[in-house]
C-alpha cells in the first residue's frame, strides 16, 4: 500500500464557491493547498471521525468530518478512485469510507439535523442539502418560520443570500420548536454576538421603519434593536448619515439613520432607520463605563451622567459612537413657518425637508436625494385640483421622484430655495412677473396644445352662460311659460289673488316647467347634428385602400386565423415593400375613381340647387329669410298668445333659443303665411 496519495485538480467548497488545488493524503493526515491563494488546510489523522463518498455535480466528492465539528468537502474525483481511497482510509485512518448519495426526489418536506458546524436537510436517510452554519450572518424567527441569511460571497457571480424554513407547531408544552431551531443555528452561526454589557439602553422607542417599538442597546461596535418579533444588529460601519428633523407640528422630532447595506426582513430592505420622539420626553442617562474610560474613548463628547430630552440623548450618543455629523434643516422656511413641506409621495402623505445639500422625505418610503445627483427639477400643475402643484425631481441616472399635493402657497418659497441652490429648473422663467393666483402657472408644463381640454373648457363656459341667462330672465320667462302651460293663466291669477295656496302650487308648476325648459335648451345644442345625405356620392378610396380590398382575402388565406389588427399590420408591411411599378397601377385606379367622384358631385350639387330653388321660390334670398326670422313680429301667430304683452315676452324668450328651434316653430315668411291662407 502506498504511503501517500496525491490528487490534482481537486475542488474545495468554501462558502459556496469552488477553489481548485492539490489534495495530498498521508499517514499523518490530509493536506489541501489552494492553487489561487496558496492557503493550506491541514487535517490531522487523529481528528477525523467520518468520511463519506458521494456523487456530486463535479463527478464524485469526499466529505470529511472532524472531532471539533468542522466539515471539509472536496470534489472532482473520478468514480474509479473510490476503491483506492477506501483502502487508504481503512489502512491508515481506520475509517470506513461510506457511500451515501444525495436525495434527488425534489421534495421540500423533510427533517433538519444539526451536526457540528453543519445543518443537514434530509428526506428519509438521504441528505438533500447541507448548510455550513459558519456562513450564516443572521437568523430571524416569525410565526412557524425561521429565516437564515448568509454572508455575501464576493468571489462568486451568484450567491445564496437567504433560506426560509417552515417549522410546524408541536403539541409539546413548554418547547417552542421555532426558538429551538433558531438557537441551534445561532450557537454555531457567524452572527454578531452581544458580548459584554451594553454601554447604555434606550427602552421602548417608537420606530417608524421598521415599524414597532424597540429597545435599542448601544454596544461599542454595533447597535442592537430588540423588538417583540424581530432583532436587528447594525454595525456602526454601515451607518452613512444621521439626520435630526423637526416635525411640522413643532412637538415631535425625527431621528433618521441612513444605512448601507440596509437591514433586511424577508424580501424587505430598510435603507433608513427612522425614530420618532416627543420633545417633552426627558431622560437621565448613565453610561456603563467609568469616567476615565468615557473621557479616553469619547474625548469630552460624552460624560458618564447626562440628562435632557430623549431625542437629544439618542442623537448625541449616536454621533459620538458613529463619528459622523448630524444633518439638520437649513434656512428654508415654508409658508407656515415650518422647515418642511407637506406633500405626498406615491400613495402616502409625508414631509419633504429641503436641506443645505439635498432633499429628504419622511417617512413612507423614506427618500434622500443629494443636490449633486439631481439633473433638473420641475414645477407642474396638480393633477386633481388647481389649489396644489407637484414638485418633480429627476436624477442624472434617469430616476424621477414626484412629490404631489403641495399647497400653492408654498410655491414661492420653494422656487426661491431651488433657485438659490442653483439647481436646473425645467420651466424656469415662470416665477418672474407671476401673480399670487396659481392659474398663471397652472399650465406651465404643457408642451403641446390639448384640444380635448380646450373643448371641455368651452363647453363649461357655455353651460355657465346658459345658467346665468336663464336666471337673469327668470322674471320674463314666467309669463311666457304660464301662457304655454296654462292658457287661462292671467284670468285665474287675477280672480284668485287672495288664494295663497293656489298661487304657491302655480309657482311650483312654473318652476318645474322652467327647469325642464333649461335642461332641454342645454341638451339640444349638443344633440343637434347635421345629417349626411344618403344620396350624396361616396368619397373615392386611396390607392392603398383599393389594393387592400382586392388583396384582403389572399392575405387571410396565406395566414389562416390572423386577427384584424395583425392583418392590417401585415398589409402595411406588404404595401411598403411593394415595387413602384405595381403601386402605379393602383395609383391610376385611384385617379380614375377620383375623376368619377368629381363628376358625380357636380351632378349631385346641380340637382340639389334646383330643388332648393323650387322650395324657396317665394323668398328673395336665404340671408334675408334668416334675418327676417329673427326680426319680424309677424312670425308669432295670433293663436299662440292671448295678449300683446305676452307676445313681446314670448318673442324675447324665443330669440335666446337655438336656431333650429326658431326655424322649426315659426313660418319662413309673412308671404308664405299669406299664400298658405289663399290656398
Amino acid at each position: 500500500m502506498a504511503e501517500t496519495l496525491e490528487f490534482n485538480d481537486v475542488y474545495q467548497e468554501v462558502k459556496g464557491s469552488m477553489n481548485d488545488g492539490r489534495l495530498r493524503l498521508s499517514r499523518q493526515g490530509i493536506i489541501f493547498k489552494n492553487s489561487k491563494t496558496g492557503k493550506v488546510d491541514n487535517i490531522q489523522a487523529g481528528e477525523l471521525t467520518e468520511g463519506i463518498w458521494r456523487r456530486v455535480a463535479l463527478g464524485h466528492g469526499l466529505k470529511l468530518l472532524t472531532k471539533n465539528g468542522h466539515v471539509y468537502k472536496y470534489d472532482g474525483f473520478r468514480e474509479s478512485e473510490f476503491e483506492k481511497l477506501s483502502d487508504f482510509f481503512k489502512t491508515h485512518y481506520r475509517l470506513e469510507l461510506m457511500e451515501k448519495d444525495l436525495c434527488v426526489k425534489g421534495w421540500n418536506w423533510g427533517t433538519v439535523k444539526f451536526g457540528g458546524q453543519l445543518l443537514s436537510f434530509d428526506i428519509g436517510d438521504q441528505p438533500v442539502f447541507e448548510i455550513p452554519l459558519s456562513n450564516v450572518s443572521q437568523c430571524t424567527t416569525g410565526k412557524n418560520e425561521v429565516t437564515l441569511e448568509f454572508h455575501q460571497n464576493d468571489d462568486a457571480e451568484v450567491s445564496l443570500m437567504e433560506v426560509r424554513f417552515y417549522v410546524p407547531p408541536t403539541q409539546e408544552d413548554g418547547v417552542d420548536p421555532v426558538e429551538a431551531f433558531a438557537q441551534n443555528v445561532l450557537s454555531k452561526a457567524d452572527v454578531i454576538q452581544a458580548t459584554g454589557d451594553a454601554i447604555c439602553i434606550f427602552r421602548e422607542l417608537q420606530c417608524l421603519t421598521p415599524r414597532g417599538r424597540y429597545d435599542i442597546r448601544i454596544y461599542p461596535t454595533f447597535l442592537h434593536l430588540h423588538g417583540k418579533t424581530f432583532d436587528y444588529k447594525i454595525p456602526y460601519t454601515t451607518v452613512l448619515r444621521l439626520f435630526l428633523l423637526p416635525h411640522k407640528d413643532q412637538r415631535q422630532m425625527f431621528f433618521v439613520i441612513s444605512l448601507d447595506p440596509p437591514i433586511k426582513q424577508g424580501q424587505t430592505r430598510y435603507h433608513f432607520l427612522i425614530l420618532l420622539f416627543s420633545k417633552d420626553e426627558d431622560i437621565s442617562l448613565t453610561l456603563n463605563m467609568n469616567e476615565e474610560e468615557v473621557e479616553k474613548r469619547f474625548e469630552g463628547r460624552l460624560t458618564k451622567n447626562m440628562s435632557g430630552s430623549l431625542y437629544e440623548m439618542v442623537s448625541r450618543v449616536m454621533k459620538a459612537l458613529v463619528n459622523r455629523k448630524i444633518t439638520v434643516p437649513g434656512n428654508f422656511q415654508g409658508h407656515s413657518g415650518a422647515q418642511c413641506i407637506t406633500c405626498s409621495y406615491k400613495a402616502s402623505s409625508g414631509l419633504l425637508y429641503p436641506l443645505e445639500r439635498g432633499f429628504i422625505y419622511v417617512h413612507k418610503p423614506p427618500v434622500h436625494i443629494r443636490f449633486d445627483e439631481i439633473s433638473f427639477v420641475n414645477f407642474a400643475r396638480g393633477t386633481t385640483t388647481t389649489r396644489s402643484f407637484d414638485f418633480e425631481i429627476e436624477t442624472k441616472q434617469g430616476t424621477q421622484y414626484t412629490f404631489s399635493s403641495i399647497e400653492r402657497e408654498e410655491y414661492g418659497k420653494l422656487f426661491d430655495f431651488v433657485n438659490a441652490k442653483k439647481l436646473n429648473i425645467k420651466n424656469r422663467g415662470l416665477k418672474e412677473g407671476m401673480n399670487p393666483s396659481y392659474d398663471e402657472y397652472a399650465d406651465s408644463d404643457e408642451d403641446q396644445h390639448d384640444a380635448y381640454l380646450e373643448r371641455m373648457k368651452e363647453e363649461g363656459k357655455i353651460r355657465e352662460e346658459n345658467a346665468n341667462d336663464s336666471s337673469d330672465d327668470s322674471g320674463e320667462e314666467t309669463g311666457g311659460l304660464a301662457s304655454v302651460f296654462d292658457s287661462n293663466a292671467s284670468a285665474s291669477s287675477s280672480s284668485n289673488e287672495g288664494d295663497s295656496d293656489r298661487d304657491e302650487k302655480k309657482r311650483k308648476q312654473l318652476k318645474k316647467a322652467k327647469m325642464s325648459k333649461d335642461r332641454k335648451s342645454r341638451k339640444k345644442p349638443m344633440e343637434v347634428k347635421k345629417g349626411k345625405d344618403p344620396n350624396a356620392p361616396k368619397r373615392p378610396m386611396s390607392a392603398y385602400m383599393l389594393w387592400l380590398n382586392a388583396s384582403r382575402e389572399k392575405i387571410k388565406s396565406d395566414h389562416p386565423g390572423i386577427s384584424i389588427t395583425d392583418l392590417s399590420k401585415k398589409a402595411g408591411e406588404i404595401w411598403k415593400g411593394m415595387s413602384k411599378e405595381k403601386k402605379e397601377e393602383w395609383d391610376r385606379k385611384a385617379e380614375d375613381a377620383r375623376r368619377e367622384y368629381e363628376k358625380a358631385m357636380k351632378e349631385y350639387e346641380g340637382g340639389r340647387g334646383e330643388s332648393s330653388k323650387r322650395g324657396s321660390s317665394s323668398s328673395k334670398s336665404s340671408s334675408r329669410q334668416l334675418s327676417e326670422s329673427f326680426k319680424s313680429k309677424e312670425f308669432v301667430s295670433s293663436d299662440e298668445s292671448s295678449s300683446g304683452e305676452n307676445k313681446s315676452k314670448k318673442k324675447r324668450r324665443r330669440s335666446e333659443d337655438s336656431e333650429e328651434e326658431e326655424l322649426a316653430s315659426t313660418p319662413p315668411s309673412s308671404e308664405d303665411s299669406a299664400s298658405g291662407s289663399d290656398e
